[in-house]
């Protein structure tokens, strides 16, 4: 996927869900994958034709795991004109060695979301941007159904009144397989997680979940994002 593609796809999310106005200060989180600097390249290019003037920082929280390096992606941010900041974090030491979690997933979350949200807060930003995409969607509406006997994924705009944050999807109708595209078409300095449980997760069950209906019933992934967007789901509902 070419540059221009990415803009005119985040462009739609951002036009249809209203989550960019004049003045903002938008935090991008960068875990280091394919996602998030897929993001910042489409909100640095946004950034320089969108009629609503806003601001742009990357940040990532380093959970404490050793062997990340972000070194190629601080470069990548210079290149880009971008202010990097990365927070240092004991999330992996407490979840890990302190607690030993055997579902660790949902704490760290809670956690690396809470120190995100701060730093943001601290920083100025009154929004931060996830790299959330057209199959993140669907697969926690599935998560949603089978674990907790929900219909229920994410909304494209998210107000937290306790921080005063707002957060935003601009990815909400990329499909993964042009992220993964434009990666490869643009050599982004993607940094592997060290997670131990990395692809083991529930998360990684509803992506090949995912996979497999969409191989077996082509257009599954596609009629299910539009039953989302039928659903009257809270944050969905467009004039």
């Amino acid at each position: 996927m070419k540059l221009q593609q990415l803009l005119s796809i985040t462009r739609k999310a951002v036009d249809e869900f209203q989550m960019i106005q004049e003045g903002d200060k938008i935090a991008v989180g960068i875990s280091g994958g394919k996602d998030s600097l897929t993001l910042l390249h489409a909100l640095r290019g946004l950034q320089r034709f969108y009629p609503n003037h806003f601001e742009l920082i990357a940040i990532t929280v380093d959970l404490g795991f050793h062997n990340f390096n972000l070194e190629k992606i601080a470069e990548m941010c210079r290149e880009l004109e971008i202010p990097y900041e990365v927070v240092h974090t004991d999330i992996a030491s407490i979840i890990f060695d302190e607690r030993k979690e055997s579902n660790p997933c949902s704490l760290c979350a809670k956690m690396r979301k809470g120190a995100l949200n701060e730093v943001a807060k601290n920083m100025g930003c009154n929004k931060i941007a996830y790299a959330h995409h057209k199959d993140d969607v669907v697969e926690t509406m599935l998560l949603s159904m089978i674990f907790e006997g929900r219909f229920h994924t994410f909304s494209p705009v998210t107000y937290l009144d306790r921080m005063d944050l707002t957060l935003i999807r601009p990815l909400l109708f990329m499909e993964e397989a042009d992220v993964i595209g434009f990666r490869n078409k643009y050599q982004l300095p993607v940094a592997k997680s060290p997670c131990p449980i990395d692809g083991k997760t529930k998360r990684e069950y509803a992506k090949e979940l995912l996979h497999d209906l969409n191989r077996q019933h082509p257009g599954t992934k596609e009629r299910m994002f539009t039953a989302i967007r039928r659903a009257n789901l809270p944050g969905w509902i467009t004039d």
